[in-house]
C-alpha cells in the first residue's frame, strides 16, 4: 500500500479546503469555493453519490440558493411542483389536500421579489447530480472511495490521512469542512459535542421501488379503513417510473429489508394486492433523532449540514437547512482564504446555529403533528424568512435608524428585483461578489469588488427611501441598510484582504 506523508506545521498546505462528505451540503460548498477560484478537495468514502430519493423537497429559499449558483434549470428540468396529498381506505379515496392545506399554514405568492414561492419535488440522487456536474464544469473533482481515517488540528490547520483501496494519504488543509453526515467522523476525531434525543418509539422505513396500480402523480397514503396511524405512502419521483415508499413503524414490527417483505407490509396496511412493487433500487431504515452540536467551528475544523444538526424529515428542513448552511459558509471562507481577518469565520457559527436550533423546534412540532390538524398557528417552512438580524455582519446606521420605518432590516434575505439596467438581483449575485443597491442615485457607487447598481421608484420588498444605500451579501442576505457611502466602504474594508 502506497503511502505519502504531508509536511505538518505552519507550512504551505497542500489544500485550502478540504470537504468530506459529497452529499448536497459538501457539493454545495465545492461549488461556492470552485467559483471563487479557491484550491478546494472533496472526498467521499462511498463509491459514487448517493442512488435514493431519501431527501426529496427543495424550499423556496433552496431553490434561490440553486440559482444563485446556476443551476435553477437543471433543477427545475429534474423534478416538478408538489403533488396532492391523497388518503385512501382501501380503494377509495377519502380526501385530497394541498401541502398547504397539510400544514395549515399558506404558501408565498410569487412576485418579482419571491421568483420561486413554492417547494419542488425532486429526488435526492438528482439533486446531487445537478450540483456534482456543476462543481465539474467549474474544474472541480470528486475522489470517491475515499475515507477519513485519522484527523488531528492544530492553530495551523489540520493534517487528515485519507484511506483508499490502494493506498493511505497524509494531507494537509488550511480548514477541513465535516458535511459527512449525522455519523460525521469529523465531528468524532475533533471532538464536538452532539447532544439531544432518539425517539426510541418510532423507527421509519424508506426506500424507492417501481409501483404499479395507482393512478395519478400524488403523495399515495394508503390505508385501510382512513386511519392514518398505519399507513403506508407512495410518492411519485418526477420523470421516473419510481416511488418513494415510508412506513413508520415501532421498533420490534421492522420487516426485513427485502422487496417481499416490503410488498406484504403494503398489503397488510392497504387491504389491496393490486399495488404491486418492483425493481427496489434502495432501502433504508432509520431512528429519529434530535441533535445539534454547541458550536460550528473549532479552529480550522468546522461542520455543516447533518454533520453539525439532524431533526426529523417532518417539513422537509434537513438537506435545505444543509444548502443554506454551506451557502453561508462558502462566501467567508473564499475570504478568508483571500487574506480576510479569520474572525469572519466566528460569524458562521453566530448566524447558523440558532437556525439549526429553530430548525429542530419546527421539525419536531411538525412530527408530532403527523399529518394531523395544526395546533394553532404554523411556523413556516419556505425558509424565506430566515434572517440573521443579530449578527455583528448586519449593520445600519445611525441616521438610517431614524428614518427607516419599513420591514427589510439588515440580515434579511435580500428580496428578488428588477434594477435599472434590467438586470434582476438574483442574476447579479451568480458574480459571487457583494451587490450594492442605490435607491434613487444618478450613477451607482463603484466599488472593488462590489457589483453596484442603480433603483428607481420603487422595489418590491425593499421600502427603503431614496438615497438609499443596501449592500447585499455573497450569500443573498443584506449586510448593510445605509445613507453613507462611508459605512459601505468601512463594512467592506473589514472583511477585505490584510
Amino acid at each position: 500500500m502506497l503511502y505519502r506523508e504531508a509536511a505538518p506545521g505552519p507550512g504551505m498546505p497542500d489544500t485550502d479546503v478540504l470537504i468530506v462528505g459529497a452529499g448536497p451540503t459538501g457539493l454545495t460548498l465545492a461549488c461556492e469555493l470552485a467559483r471563487r477560484g479557491v484550491a478546494c478537495r472533496l472526498v467521499e468514502r462511498a463509491d459514487d453519490l448517493f442512488l435514493g430519493s431519501r431527501a426529496k423537497g427543495l424550499q423556496p429559499r433552496t431553490l434561490e440558493v440553486l440559482e444563485i449558483l446556476g443551476v435553477a434549470d437543471a433543477i427545475r428540468a429534474g423534478g416538478a411542483p408538489f403533488p396532492c396529498f391523497r388518503l385512501y381506505a382501501g380503494s377509495e379515496v377519502r380526501w385530497e389536500r394541498s401541502l398547504e392545506e397539510m400544514l395549515g399554514t399558506p404558501m408565498p405568492c410569487a412576485s418579482a421579489a419571491v421568483p420561486h414561492p413554492l417547494p419542488w419535488l425532486i429526488p435526492q440522487w438528482r439533486t446531487d447530480q445537478v450540483l456534482r456536474d456543476r462543481f465539474i464544469e467549474l474544474g472541480g473533482r470528486v475522489e470517491f472511495s475515499t475515507a477519513v481515517t485519522g484527523l488531528v488540528h492544530d492553530e495551523f490547520g489540520a493534517t487528515v490521512t485519507l484511506e483508499r483501496a490502494d493506498a493511505l494519504e497524509r494531507v494537509r488543509a488550511r480548514f477541513v469542512v465535516g458535511a459527512d453526515g449525522g455519523r460525521s467522523i469529523v465531528r468524532k476525531s475533533c471532538g464536538f459535542s452532539f447532544e439531544g434525543e432518539t425517539l426510541a418509539t418510532e423507527t421509519t422505513l424508506i426506500g424507492d421501488a417501481i409501483a404499479t396500480g395507482l393512478d395519478g402523480e400524488a403523495c399515495h397514503i394508503l390505508t385501510r379503513d382512513g386511519a392514518m396511524s398505519s399507513r403506508f405512502s407512495l410518492w411519485n419521483l418526477p420523470g421516473s417510473p419510481l416511488y418513494q415508499f415510508v412506513a413508520a413503524l415501532p421498533p420490534e414490527g421492522m420487516p426485513e429489508l427485502t422487496l417481499d417483505a416490503v410488498q406484504q407490509l403494503l398489503e397488510a396496511r392497504s387491504g389491496r394486492t393490486d399495488i404491486r412493487l418492483s425493481d427496489m433500487r434502495w432501502i433504508s431504515v432509520y431512528r429519529i433523532n434530535v441533535r445539534m452540536v454547541d458550536r460550528l467551528r473549532k479552529g480550522p475544523v468546522l461542520l455543516a449540514g447533518d454533520a453539525a444538526h439532524v431533526h426529523s424529515s417532518a417539513g422537509g428542513q434537513g438537506l435545505n437547512t444543509g444548502i443554506q448552511d454551506a451557502f453561508n459558509l462558502g462566501w467567508k471562507l473564499a475570504a478568508v482564504v483571500a487574506g480576510a481577518p479569520e474572525s469572519l469565520l466566528d460569524t458562521y457559527d453566530e448566524e447558523r446555529l440558532p437556525v439549526a436550533a429553530r430548525v429542530l423546534g419546527l421539525t419536531s412540532r411538525l412530527h408530532r403533528q403527523d399529518f394531523g390538524p395544526p395546533d394553532g398557528s404554523q411556523p413556516a417552512i419556505h425558509q424565506l424568512d430566515i434572517s440573521y438580524r443579530n449578527s455583528s455582519l448586519s449593520v445600519e446606521s445611525g441616521d438610517q435608524d431614524a428614518e427607516h420605518h419599513g420591514s427589510l432590516r439588515a440580515g434579511d434575505r435580500a428580496p428578488d428585483g428588477v434594477v435599472r439596467d434590467g438586470a434582476r438581483v438574483f442574476e447579479l449575485l451568480r458574480r459571487g461578489r457583494f451587490v450594492l443597491l442605490a435607491f434613487g442615485w444618478p450613477d451607482p457607487p463603484e466599488l472593488g469588488g462590489v457589483t453596484s447598481a442603480t433603483v428607481e421608484g420603487r422595489l418590491e420588498g425593499y421600502d427603503v427611501a431614496d438615497g438609499t444605500l443596501v449592500l447585499v451579501r455573497p450569500d443573498g442576505h443584506v449586510g448593510a441598510i445605509t445613507r453613507s457611502l462611508a459605512v459601505v466602504q468601512a463594512y467592506l474594508s473589514k472583511l477585505s484582504a490584510r
